[in-house]
């Protein structure tokens, strides 16, 4: 492999002075031949003596260099993006090369783990295509099969690489940054390979100013939050090794506070970084979220039934090799992170996307990628937990919001637990409950329940405290599918960080029938948007829950600061009711008892989906759950309909009118 390297590397640095590829595709191999010689310096710090005998200087200038084609208006030239390369190369042509610029990017994460492997995979990937544009009459043709061989002939690597990535203790880089590294520097932040900006930077800064208490308070509300999950499930957290810590970076002292206390429940933490996406691991402040819009559905260029089913294999076979530290798995307990500039996406015509049978195979393979971690990772022996906190991007208030949030998160569970038992013992006695919208908001839909065999010792809806979902602040249920009807309305919403202008569905028996939005001129395009980033390609999605929200006090900070539509889900779904889309909170677990802290068993764990678990699991999961929140300034009423027509209602215009809930009206 080292010797490959440096053939490899040798014949990237002769490219640079050639003059025999035509000059049509010059700029596009000199950019990239530049990206491997940067890269190459960085791995070759990495093994020499590592960033520390590196300047901060040089550190700083390798982020800017790695990342400025991204950024602004730099991206309007870049390769990367798929418009530019399509008009430069044509559409065929272009797409493809624009897949494999971005794919040469993903070297930067290699370089910084010192993979020595990985960069010799790509540079020799480049070098292939180079030897097509130089040598082949018919470019198109030898574009193609390079990239489909290339992803079929690599699969088990980049597959084994992902799956381990997510399990393996013994990958230490991101641990040592958090736990070695001299925190009271900025400097550190440059050791990732990430795109650094003044989130990372001001959220390190403020975070290092505060004392020592209120970081432990964090990492501690965080860490307890984790653990608590394991005794609300009854589940042994004794019999578990590793915790899977996703986190912002900046947020480097809190993780070291909380990696020390996870050491005391005897875990282990496992912290790993996947390029190009923000959906996992360790996280930054995309340079350009655009980017990440336009290659979301890359694979599209060669995905097909073979490779679906060549790419399980590879998953089936990764998990057995590492079954002791898949079985070990915990769980992850993630820090998120609101206040970003709000991204409302462009879609390029000139971007792959995924043919009808693609999107089949698409959701196919996330469903069976499930199925087949669930076996090695069990859903009834694991659990998570999940805390936000803001990054300076939110604005002025940063420090201000910061310190309510902590407030937010580290309310008082007791007060609450009184609140939602209130409302759980009304909901309890119904048989659906009427919801509707008030102002703009046409919201007027009705959720059926599950009847209550043993309603003295049996509930429908959970009772949520500060544990897995922190903060406080919600009762919850998965309806019953048939008898929920109605139109889910709500004038703005930020779901996965996009934007949604009038956001409708229409349920018949618990399944969307419409759905449409105002973001763009066309109604295609609206139903497009939607159908691929909530429905994820899929025809239809259920009901998987029915809330409401309790956490007023998260709904007045976002009213005092103007950041309502900057909170994250984790706090914005206890600002009024919610309703999610896909499977329900108890996805994979249904058979795991819980209960109330009144004692009650919570039994509404299935819908007449995720009870196909037990005769057809293909048809039971969909591997989603998205939550749509009502905010209080546009909720009508939410009224307990019994089955004697009785009605009780628990929010009126807006506000808390039952028994016991009052306190929620701030």
């Amino acid at each position: 492999m080292k010797e490959r390297y440096e053939l490899a590397i040798e014949r990237i640095q002769c490219m640079v002075s050639e003059d025999k590829i035509e000059e049509k595709y010059s700029a596009y191999c000199l950019r990239t031949a530049q990206l491997f010689l940067t890269l190459n310096d960085i791995f070759t710090a990495v093994n020499s003596g590592g960033m520390e005998d590196v300047s901060t200087d040089e550190l700083k200038r390798w982020n800017v260099e790695l990342y400025k084609e991204l950024r602004g208006g730099e991206y309007e030239t870049s390769y990367a993006n798929p418009r530019v390369s399509c008009k430069k190369f044509g559409r065929e042509e272009g797409g493809v090369l624009c897949y494999f610029y971005s794919r040469f990017r993903d070297g930067i994460l290699d370089a910084y783990d010192g993979d020595r492997e990985a960069l010799v995979l790509l540079m020799e990937l480049f070098l292939q295509v180079y030897t097509v544009l130089t040598t082949e009459d018919d470019p198109v043709r030898w574009l193609k099969e390079t990239l489909y061989y290339f992803v079929h002939d690599y699969d088990e690597y980049y597959t084994g690489k992902s799956v381990r990535r997510k399990i393996d203790p013994s990958l230490k880089r991101i641990v040592s940054i958090v736990m070695d590294s001299n925190l009271a520097e900025e400097r550190y932040l440059y050791y990732y390979g990430e795109n650094i900006t003044e989130n990372e930077i001001g959220t390190a800064a403020y975070i290092r100013s505060l004392p020592q208490e209120t970081v432990e308070l964090m990492a501690s509300t965080y860490t307890e939050g984790y653990r608590q999950g394991f005794v609300a499930a009854g589940i042994d957290l004794s019999k578990k090794e590793t915790v899977n810590i996703h986190y912002h970076i900046g947020f480097e002292r809190v993780v070291r506070e909380a990696v020390r206390q996870f050491e005391g429940m005897g875990l282990v933490p496992v912290i790993f970084m996947i390029g190009n996406t923000q959906s996992a691991g360790v996280r930054t402040t995309p340079a350009n979220k655009q980017y990440l819009y336009d290659h979301r559905f890359d694979d599209a260029l060669y995905l097909n039934h073979a490779l679906v089913k060549q790419k399980l294999s590879h998953v089936e076979k990764t998990f057995a090799a590492f079954k002791s530290e898949a079985g070990g798995f915990a769980g992850p307990a993630v820090i998120e992170v609101f206040g970003e500039k709000l991204f409302v996406p462009e879609t390029k015509s000139e971007s792959p996307a995924y043919s009808p049978e693609q999107q089949k195979l698409s959701v196919d393979y996330r469903r069976d990628y499930t199925l087949i971690q669930s076996r090695y990772i069990k859903e009834e022996e694991r659990s998570f937990t999940i805390i936000a906190f803001p990054i300076p991007e939110i604005g002025q208030d940063f420090e201000a919001i910061f310190k309510e949030t902590i407030k937010l998160n580290t309310l008082d569970m007791d007060v609450y637990r009184g609140i939602h038992q209130a409302l759980i013992d009304a909901l309890d006695k119904g048989d659906h409950v009427h919801i509707t919208g008030r102002g703009e908001n046409e919201t007027d839909i009705t959720v059926k329940l599950h009847e209550l065999k043993h309603p003295e010792k049996e509930t429908n809806f959970e009772n949520c405290l500060a544990d897995v979902n922190i903060p406080v602040g919600e009762v919850f249920t998965s309806p019953v599918l048939k008898g929920t009807n109605g139109v889910l309305h709500v004038t703005k919403v930020y779901l996965n960080q996009l934007r949604y202008e009038n956001l409708r569905m229409t349920f018949r028996d618990g399944m969307i029938v419409d759905y449409n939005c105002s973001n763009y001129g066309s109604g295609q395009e609206n139903k497009k948007y939607i159908r691929e980033n909530v429905l994820h390609n899929r025809e239809t999605l259920p009901m998987g829950e029915f809330a409401i929200g309790t956490n007023t006090l998260a709904y007045k900070m976002g009213r005092k600061y103007g950041i309502e539509a900057k909170l994250p889900i984790l706090i914005a779904e206890k600002t009024g009711p919610h309703f999610a889309v896909g499977d329900t909170c108890y996805s994979m677990s249904e058979d795991i008892v819980l209960h109330n802290p009144d004692g009650k068993e919570i039994v509404a764990k299935d819908n007449e989906c995720s009870i196909l678990r037990k005769t057809d699991i293909e048809k039971a999961y969909f591997n989603c759950h998205t939550d749509v929140t009502i905010p209080y300034d546009e909720l009508g009423d939410i009224v307990v309909v019994t089955k004697d027509g009785d009605e009780i209602v628990l929010i009126k215009d807006g506000k808390f009118v039952l028994a016991g809930t009052e306190k929620c009206n701030v």
